[in-house]
C-alpha cells in the first residue's frame, strides 16, 4: 500500500484524446518528497530544452503535495508546472483553495496534459470516471462563471474547478488560473489556453492513506489548534486595517515613486468602513482555520476573493483611490489575470505614453482620466487588440517590441518577471542573492525564514532567539552578530538565503502554504512548520524515517534540479540581476564577489551551474551526465556544495513549546477545547 500519495498520475493527451492513469515509482517520494520536487523530475526527463512553451511537447502538472488529503493542517497548495512563455525557463505556480486535496481524494497526486486539443475542452475528474468535455459554450466566459457553470452542467456544487477566463484563452502572458478565491499566475495560465484547456473539475470521495493515522492526526490537531492561535502564521494583510508599510515604503505608478505619509488615521478608517461595506465574509482554504482571503463584492459585479497584495496593487499602480482596486479586481479576476503583473505592465503604458514614446496612434481615444486608462488598457491587453497585442507579453518583452526608447522605463524586472514595486536604500546582502538567483523568480517565494532586521536591543534579540525554535543554531548565531544599520557577513547572506529557499521546497513538495511556514518564520520565530516538525509528519504520513537532514537535502536536490533545467535552457550568471535601479546605492564588486561566493557555497560553478560532484552527491548523476553531453559542463569542476547540518535539534518539550503557553496546555489536559 502506498501512504500519504496516492501512487498514480492521470496523463492526458490532448492531441490525440487518450487518458491513462500511471502508477507512479515509489522511490521518487524518497528522492523527491512529492509536488514541485517529482514535477520537476517529470519535466527534466520529458521537455528537453529544445523545447519551447508553446510547442505541444511542452507539460502542463498540476501537482498535489504529498501531504495534501491527509489531516496536516494547511496542506492544501497546488503546484503548476510546465516551460514558461515568459521567460522558457520551469514556471513554478501554485494556489490555495481546495483543488488539490480533492484531486488526492479522486485518486491522482497529478494531471499531466500534454499535445494541444484541437477545440477548447475542459476535463472531468469524478474518482475513476475521467473524460475530456466540450467547452465550446464556455468560450470567453469568465473564470469564476465557468466553475458555477460547470458545478451546474454536472450537477453538484462540491467539485472543484481550476478554469482560465478570456485572458488565458488569447495566451496573455499575464494571465492567471482562477480557483475558490485563490489563483495561480506567472506561466502555466497562458500554456493552459494554449492547449484549450478552459478548466479542470475535479470531485473525489476516496480515502488517502496514511502510515500511522493516530500520530498524524494527534499532531495535526493540536498544531491546527495552535494555527487559529498564533498571531504570527497566516496572510496578516488580510485582515489588518493599517496598510501604512506598503503604502509609504512600496513605489507607485512604473514603480518609481514613493509617497511617504500617504497614509493616514482618516484614510485608514476610510479604507476599514469602505471594505466592511464590500465584505461578504473572510474565508480561508482546506483544513486551516485562517481566513487570509476576502470575499469581495463590488455593486453590479460578481464576488471575488481579494487576497495579499491585490488589494493595493490597482490604486497604487494608478494614483487612483483605494476603492479603485475594490473595483477593477473583479473585471480582472473573471477575465483571469494576475493583480500583481498585469498592473504593473498597464502603469508602464501610462509612463511610455506620457513620455511620448507611445501615441494616440498606438492609443488612439486614450481617455485623460487614470481610472479609465487602466480600463481602456486592461480592455485591449484581454482581448489582444492594438497596442494590448503588444503589452500581453508583459512589461520585459512588451517594452523590447515597442523599441524607441521604452527599455529605459521596463526597470522592475528580474528574468523578465515582475517584482515587487520596491526602491530602497543601500543594498542588503541576502536579498541581493535571493533576487539574483531565486528561479521561482518572486521574492515572497524565496525570503521568510529569517527576520529582515535585527531586533536594536540586544536582550530583546536574545528573547527572540531563545524561543526561535524554527532555526538551526548557526542563524541565530548570526542574528545575535547583526547590528543595526549593517549588512550580515557574506557568509551570513550565504547561509540565510540557502536556508530561505530551502523551507520554500519543501513546502512546495509537501504542498504546504507558505504562511503556516517558510513565509512566516521571519516574523516571531515561530512558524506552525519548520525544518525540526516537518520530518514528523512526513514519516507519520509515509512511514519513511527521515530526520531533518534529511528533508534538507532532499530540498537541496529539488533545489538542483530545478537549476539544472533552467541551465540547459540558456541560463547563465549574466541573467542573475536585480533590477539597477532597485538599491539607490550599489557596491557592484561586493555583489560579484557575494555571487561568487555563493555559487561556491551551492557547489556551482563560477557561471552558476551545479557541477557533477555536486549532482552526483545528491543522486542526480543522471543529471550531470546528460550537462557533460550538451557541453554545458566539462565533467572537471571539482566544486561540491558546503556540508551543512539542522543540528543540534531542540528537544520534544522546546517544540511543544513553542505551540502552547503555558495556560493553554493547562486547559487543554483539564478537557478544555
Amino acid at each position: 500500500m502506498r501512504y500519504a500519495e496516492t501512487g498514480y498520475n492521470l496523463e492526458v493527451d490532448l492531441t490525440t484524446g487518450n487518458i491513462e492513469r500511471v502508477e507512479t515509482d515509489p522511490e521518487l517520494v524518497e528522492l523527491h518528497l512529492g509536488g514541485h520536487g517529482t514535477a520537476a523530475r517529470i519535466i527534466w526527463e520529458r521537455v528537453p530544452p529544445e523545447v519551447k512553451p508553446f510547442d505541444p511537447e511542452n507539460l502542463l502538472i498540476f501537482s498535489a503535495g504529498l501531504l495534501e488529503g491527509t489531516s496536516a493542517p494547511g496542506a492544501n497548495r497546488t503546484i503548476i508546472n510546465c516551460i514558461s512563455p515568459v521567460t522558457n525557463y520551469l514556471a513554478h505556480s501554485m494556489m490555495g483553495g481546495y483543488f488539490g486535496p480533492e484531486l488526492k481524494m479522486a485518486g491522482y497526486d497529478k494531471i499531466i496534459f500534454r499535445g494541444k486539443s484541437p477545440k477548447l475542452i475542459y476535463l472531468w475528474i469524478h474518482n475513476d470516471k475521467v473524460e475530456i468535455r466540450d467547452a465550446s459554450h464556455l468560450r470567453g466566459v469568465g473564470a469564476q462563471r465557468t466553475a458555477e457553470m460547470i458545478r451546474e452542467e454536472l450537477g453538484d456544487p462540491r467539485i472543484q474547478v481550476a478554469s482560465i477566463g478570456l485572458a488565458g484563452e488569447n495566451r496573455v502572458y499575464t494571465a492567471s488560473i482562477e480557483h475558490s478565491h485563490s489563483s495561480a499566475s506567472r506561466g502555466p495560465a497562458p500554456v493552459m489556453g494554449d492547449k484549450n484547456i478552459k478548466a479542470i473539475a475535479v470531485r473525489g470521495t476516496k480515502d488517502v492513506n496514511v502510515f500511522n493515522a493516530e500520530k498524524l492526526f494527534e499532531m495535526s490537531f493540536n498544531s491546527l489548534k495552535s494555527v487559529a492561535k498564533n498571531p504570527n502564521v497566516g496572510d496578516w494583510m488580510a485582515y489588518t486595517w493599517d496598510d501604512s508599510f506598503h503604502h509609504d515604503n512600496f513605489s507607485w505608478g512604473n514603480s518609481r515613486v514613493r509617497r511617504k505619509g500617504y497614509w493616514s488615521a482618516e484614510l485608514q478608517e476610510r479604507w476599514k468602513q469602505l471594505t466592511k461595506r464590500l465584505l461578504n465574509r473572510k474565508t480561508g482554504c482546506y483544513n486551516c482555520l485562517k481566513e487570509c482571503k476576502l470575499s469581495i463584492q463590488h455593486p453590479g459585479q460578481p464576488a471575488y476573493g481579494a487576497k495579499c497584495f491585490s488589494k493595493i496593487s490597482w490604486h497604487m499602480c494608478s494614483f487612483d483611490e483605494l476603492d479603485f482596486s475594490w473595483e477593477i479586481l473583479a473585471v480582472a479576476q473573471e477575465y483571469g489575470l494576475d493583480n500583481f503583473s498585469t498592473p504593473q505592465t498597464i502603469a508602464l503604458a501610462v509612463e511610455l505614453y506620457d513620455n511620448g514614446i507611445l501615441t494616440d496612434e498606438d492609443m488612439p481615444d486614450f481617455p485623460e482620466n487614470s481610472k479609465e486608462r487602466f480600463y481602456y488598457l486592461l480592455e485591449k491587453i484581454v482581448r489582444r487588440e492594438g497596442i494590448g497585442d503588444i503589452l500581453a507579453n508583459g512589461s520585459y518583452a512588451a517594452a523590447r517590441q515597442i523599441g524607441r526608447g521604452a527599455e529605459a522605463y521596463e526597470h522592475n524586472t528580474i528574468k523578465k518577471f515582475e517584482q515587487l514595486p520596491l526602491k530602497l536604500g543601500k543594498v542588503n546582502f541576502p536579498y541581493f542573492l535571493m533576487f539574483s538567483t531565486g528561479e521561482k523568480i518572486n521574492i515572497t517565494q524565496i525570503q521568510g525564514s529569517y527576520p529582515q532586521d535585527p531586533l536594536r536591543n540586544p536582550e530583546k534579540r536574545q528573547k527572540f532567539c531563545d524561543g526561535w525554535v524554527a532555526a538551526p543554531e548557526r542563524f541565530k548565531k548570526f542574528y545575535m552578530e547583526w547590528e543595526p544599520r549593517t549588512d550580515p557577513s557574506m557568509e551570513a547572506s550565504c547561509h540565510i538565503c540557502d536556508w530561505n529557499e530551502t523551507m520554500h521546497y519543501i513546502d512546495d513538495a509537501v504542498g504546504t502554504c507558505a504562511f503556516l511556514s517558510s513565509f512566516r518564520g521571519q516574523f516571531g520565530g515561530k512558524p506552525a512548520y519548520h525544518i525540526y516538525n516537518f520530518p514528523k509528519y512526513i514519516n507519520a504520513a509515509t512511514g519513511l524515517n527521515l530526520d531533518s537532514d534529511d528533508v534538507w537535502q532532499i530540498a537541496r536536490r529539488n533545489r538542483n534540479l530545478v537549476r539544472a533545467i533552467n541551465v540547459g535552457r540558456g541560463m547563465r550568471r549574466a541573467d542573475e540581476k536585480p533590477p539597477e535601479d532597485h538599491w539607490k546605492v550599489r557596491l557592484p564588486e561586493q555583489e560579484q564577489e557575494l555571487l561568487s561566493m555563493y555559487y561556491k557555497f551551492k557547489g556551482w560553478t563560477d557561471d552558476g551551474i551545479p557541477t557533477k560532484p555536486t549532482l552526483d552527491k545528491l543522486d542526480l548523476g543522471f543529471v550531470a551526465d546528460e550537462l557533460i553531453r550538451r557541453g554545458i559542463l566539462t565533467g572537471e569542476e571539482t566544486n561540491v556544495y558546503e556540508e551543512t547540518t539542522t543540528l543540534p535539534a531542540p528537544t520534544d518539550e522546546q517544540l511543544e513549546a513553542a505551540l502552547y503557553s503555558a495556560s493553554e496546555k493547562v486547559r487543554m489536559a483539564q478537557g478544555g477545547g
